[in-house]
């Protein structure tokens, strides 16, 4: 995958890994390709959906006269068949073109089992409607007794069949559309800028360097660099957060977005399959094409079902030829081999795991390896990178003092925000990171800066200005060291903490200090408390000196801490955790944590979109909001919960329903017809995939996994 736009502004990674959708993963389909739930090829494909819908259709519309001018179910009503010529015919005539036509998929299915040697469900519907196609043409025939021509009960099963499959495919087809939308959030048409005029072009014309214009509510043709204008962007398709974020000149900007208030002019700086939409899709389908151990499971089980089945349908022909007629014994076979189908443990599986992929991406939360998301609902140690994960990786004004007897500019005494502005004043002209925390922390508190002439800048000492006619420095030991000065009483124990403190000295005298570090993240303190809340112990790791690490510790209650360690040595700290017992989840961004994310049991890229990122972890966040690892613990519980369910109910109810549709009952008065066997079992499918459904109505925001994981009841820690 190609390098993803890395933008450090505003104090923040943005990147570019984002999706509206994810599909339904490895539960490809392909018609006979059976066994494993692979069946009618339908893998995403609204055509083929719309080719079910209307094969069920017709089919339905066939059964209705197959059905009523079906003698068994015309005795078994209590009604007669008017004494037309032909009218006998009809339901063989219209019983074969529904074989023929509506049964197609799964006797087709069922030849690609047995070329494959992987017996599964399609063997087992094909095995059941081709017996009772051709019993009831022999009996039709006058070959075989009258009471096995059940016409009526084969279009009542290819019909039900039919339903089944068609909702089933519709369902996948709803979470397997994400390369469909993320393709529709490219705009038809763009203008590109040529000379002093504009043309419209499609966004697959444009090549590296065009610009293009950008208009109010329009979305952005490719990923570029903002040259001209500045608004507020809709990033929702790759964060999954709905407020928008201001982009200026020099800022990136991705494919999809949308401005939402002015005009922006923007360079492009990549084009097709190098644009992050490019990558987001290639990301899909790898998550799609991936396993898990759940779904494995499942498809182990259909064929176990199988053998089940043929037990059963073996066994109680033998039974019921020994105590009825051969029709009864037949009929209850073909019970048998419809009930058990395993077109519900088939879904049970694939079809949540694709679900959650696809909420997990509406999310911001990217599922490369689906492994990893199984593995996240039994981490009991998050690893946190500090830099830009617990903290937002720029310098930030923390604490700010002044110096006692220093005059303001009204005369009475230096406040915080005279020392402040006056700082911000002199270092508006410098581009240092310094510099700009300490313009911001002016910005936030709502000062005016006063005029500054004769600026001037000294690497490693500081800045100079002139300011209402006094001389003014901001710097750090070195400027206090060349003025002879000494440093504030109260700024000594910043350094120790880890922050760069930057005096302010005006006149030669001190009037103020400031102490600038990393700021950490607001969020941070809600993510460390909801883990702890759910039992998880917390560690930090970080190459920062061990007072930095502990400060930042401190502040957020973290349970452990890692300081002073190289890029290259994570590895082995994660490892030293796993071989204490634990099941770890290494958070970093990306950047100089690879080895770490590879190593963890489940390695978590935030706000990440390089190469090295995708590479080394199975779940990537567009958001680098730290509470969006809460929401990867929330959809891998809330997933498993569901895929116990499905697996129970799909399980359970073949292993209850083939005994009965053996005739175990039969003693006391009680044999499952056939049709209502294919109607439970269709139901059972049903029944799955709208279980599985409830995992949409999950709100999969940081904010609200953090409220829905401190709703449940606290593990001790």
């Amino acid at each position: 995958m190609t390098q993803q736009h890395t933008t450090r502004e505003a104090g923040h990674d943005r990147h570019a890994e984002g999706a509206d959708q994810q599909g339904h993963g490895g539960h490809e389909h392909h018609e006979g390709h059976g066994g494993h739930g692979d069946h009618g090829d339908h893998g995403g494909h609204e055509g083929h959906v719309a080719m079910f819908r209307w094969l069920f259709w017709i089919m339905l519309a066939l059964s209705v006269p197959t059905v009523l001018t079906s003698g068994m179910f015309a005795d078994l009503l209590g009604y007669r068949l008017p004494d037309v010529p032909g009218l006998r015919w009809v339901a063989p005539v219209l019983g074969t073109v529904m074989y023929v036509w509506g049964g197609r998929p799964f006797y087709t299915g069922a030849v690609e089992e047995l070329r494959q040697r992987r017996p599964g469900m399609m063997l087992l519907v094909g095995m059941a409607i081709t017996v009772a196609f051709l019993s009831s043409m022999a009996a039709s025939l006058g070959l075989l007794p009258h009471d096995l021509e059940f016409w009526w009960e084969l279009a009542l099963l290819i019909v039900i069949m039919l339903l089944g499959h068609w909702i089933e495919m519709r369902s996948l087809a709803q979470t397997s559309s994400a390369l469909e939308s993320l393709a529709a959030l490219l705009p038809d048409e763009t203008e590109k800028v040529e000379g002093d005029r504009t043309v419209t072009v499609s966004p697959a014309d444009l090549h590296v360097d065009d610009v293009v214009v950008v208009r109010p509510g329009a979305r952005v043709p490719a990923d570029g660099e903002v040259v001209d204008g500045e608004a507020a962007l809709d990033e929702s398709m790759i964060t999954g957060e709905s407020t928008t974020v201001r982009r200026g000149v020099g800022d990136t900007v991705v494919a999809g977005t949308v401005a939402t208030d002015s005009a922006l002019r923007v360079r492009v700086t990549a084009v097709g399959d190098d644009t992050a939409l490019a990558g987001i899709q290639r990301m899909v389908a790898d998550a799609q094409s991936s396993s898990t151990r759940a779904q494995r499971l499942a498809d182990r089980a259909a064929g176990w079902l199988f053998w089940f089945a043929l037990a059963a349908a073996v066994l109680s022909a033998v039974v019921w030829l020994s105590v009825a007629t051969p029709s009864t014994a037949l009929v209850r076979v073909i019970t048998v081999l419809v009930i058990a189908c395993p077109h519900a443990l088939g879904l049970a599986i694939p079809l949540v795991v694709s679900i959650t992929t696809e909420r997990a991406a509406k999310g911001g939360v990217l599922i490369k390896d689906r492994m990893a998301l199984e593995r996240t609902r039994v981490v009991d140690t998050v690893l946190f990178d500090k830099t830009g994960t617990l903290t937002r990786g720029e310098p930030a004004v923390g604490h700010v003092a002044t110096a006692e007897g220093a005059s303001g500019p009204s005369g009475a005494g230096f406040s915080e925000d005279d020392v402040v502005a006056l700082a911000a004043a002199v270092e508006s002209d410098s581009e240092h990171p310094l510099a700009r925390a300490v313009v911001r922390a002016a910005e936030d508190r709502g000062l005016r800066l006063p005029p500054v002439s004769e600026f001037s800048s000294a690497p490693a000492v500081g800045v100079t200005g002139t300011v209402d006619g006094s001389t003014v420095r901001v710097g750090g030991p070195y400027l206090l060291e060349e003025e002879g000065l000494e440093p504030l009483a109260a700024a000594g124990g910043w350094a120790e903490q880890g922050s760069t403190v930057l005096h302010v000295v005006r006149d030669g005298k001190v009037v103020g200090a400031l102490a600038v570090a990393d700021e950490v993240r607001e969020e941070s303190r809600e993510a460390v408390d909801t883990l702890h809340h759910l039992g998880i112990q917390v560690v930090m790791i970080t190459g920062d000196a061990e007072p930095v690490a502990r400060a930042v510790a401190e502040e957020l209650g973290i349970d452990e801490v890692l300081a002073g360690v190289r890029p290259e040595h994570k590895a082995d700290k994660v490892k030293a955790l796993q071989q204490q017992g634990r099941t770890v989840a290494m958070v970093g961004d990306g950047v100089n944590d690879a080895p770490a994310l590879a190593q963890a049991d489940v390695g978590i890229a935030i706000g990440a979109g390089t190469d090295v990122a995708i590479a080394s972890a199975g779940v990537v966040l567009a958001s680098d909001d730290p509470r969006s690892v809460l929401s990867v613990i929330e959809l891998s519980r809330a997933g498993y919960r569901k895929m116990k369910q499905n697996l129970w109910w799909a399980a359970g109810y073949n292993i209850v329903a083939v005994p009965l549709a053996a005739g175990v009952l039969a003693p006391v008065g009680f044999v499952m017809p056939m049709a209502v066997g294919a109607l439970l079992m269709s139901a059972s499918t049903v029944v799955v995939a709208l279980n599985a459904q409830l995992l949409r109505r999950l709100e999969l925001t940081p904010e609200a996994s953090a409220r829905a994981l401190r709703e449940q009841d606290p593990v001790s820690r």
